[in-house]
């Protein structure tokens, strides 16, 4: 059997079995890799606020490190205020909403020619027939506390890792007594936090600003909840591609079911694609350029690969997990080819 044929076949069992193993194990992973996400953040913030000539000047690392972690768990519980409250606002809002979701249903029935009349006791009816309420809501209960477990385990991995830090540099110091292959380890390591670093503080910074823009677009027609969409956004811009999309679609579909007039709709539509189209097309571009070299199709192809491993959380892992790969693979001649096709240009 040819040489490389074998290899190509061994690359790809070991590769479904990697596959199998992350997709079995993506409940203990997940917040493993977030957690690790978490502590570029924590680290980014610390430097960004020894940049400060103030803060830089009176305050040591760790505390920084604290100040870090404070800024980012109020920025959870504003985050969580603002699910709890405007569930209450919904919840207070929920007739009109009801009026205005019947009113479209009962027009598109009449545009369908359906002969039966709608109302919402019809419509009630209809649904309760065919769900089974005492599963759905079950399921719902479920996934909200696993969402909260995640949460808790991944704040654990992430001040763990904290603590590691410290003592990270002797560990890779020790893992060889060559000091050649000790350089190429602390090469590898300092290109992956440079690369992983620059993108997740690039898109922070664009995903407050598409926020705060779309706010403030949202706010002056009137949207409700326009806060809690801002904030949507802002996540929704860690997803590439499809996250532009959904960033203007939940938003469409609230002034849909609010208003129920085009003029209105379209206010809302018209600037919040125009914002996506130039922050994504210009701005975004201009900051990032290629500090994670990789190719646009296999951005694509890695959002929809980690989506179908590990569902939502995947889509926002996507490209941090892909780059960290590519700049593995670019330091074995075995894989080196792999990085080369995973890059943008074929330069490493």
């Amino acid at each position: 059997m040819n040489e490389r044929f074998q290899t190509v076949v061994y690359g790809s069992i070991l590769a479904l079995i990697i596959g199998w193993v992350l997709y079995i194990g993506r409940d203990v992973f997940i917040p493993i890799v977030f957690g690790i996400l978490v502590v570029y953040v924590i680290i980014g913030l610390a430097r960004l606020l020894g940049r400060i000539s103030f803060f830089g000047w009176i305050l040591p690392l760790h505390i920084r490190y604290y100040l870090s972690i404070l800024l980012i768990a109020l920025g959870l519980v504003e985050g969580a205020y603002l699910a709890i409250t405007n569930m209450d606002e919904v919840v207070a809002l929920g007739p009109k909403y009801q009026e205005s979701l019947l009113s479209t249903l009962q027009k598109v029935a009449i545009l369908f020619h359906m002969e039966t009349d709608l109302t919402w006791t019809t419509l009630r009816q209809e649904i309760l027939a065919r769900t089974n309420m005492q599963r759905l809501i079950g399921s719902i209960i479920a996934s909200i506390f696993s969402i909260i477990v995640s949460i808790l385990v991944m704040v654990l991995y992430a001040s763990f890792l904290l603590i590691e830090q410290r003592s990270f540099s002797t560990k890779i110091d020790n893992l060889s007594s060559d000091p050649r292959n000790i350089a190429r380890i602390r090469q590898l390591t300092t290109d992956i936090n440079a690369r992983i670093g620059a993108y997740l503080a690039l898109k922070t910074f664009i995903g407050i600003l598409l926020g705060a823009i779309s706010w403030m677009v949202m706010a002056y027609v009137g949207l409700e909840f326009a806060a809690l969409w801002a904030i949507l956004i802002v996540l929704l811009n860690y997803v590439p591609y499809i996250g532009s999309f959904l960033s203007v679609l939940f938003p469409v579909i609230m002034a849909i079911v609010q208003f129920f007039d085009l003029n209105e709709v379209l206010a809302v539509l018209l600037p919040l694609t125009v914002v996506q189209f130039l922050i994504g097309n210009f701005l975004d571009p201009y900051l990032m350029g290629n500090s994670l070299n990789l190719s646009p199709f296999v951005i694509l192809v890695s959002l929809t690969v980690w989506s179908g491993l590990w569902g939502i959380p995947g889509a926002f892992l996507a490209v941090p997990i892909t780059a960290v790969m590519a700049i593995v693979f670019s330091e074995f001649s075995g894989t080196r080819p792999l990085a080369v096709l995973l890059s943008r240009n074929g330069q490493l």
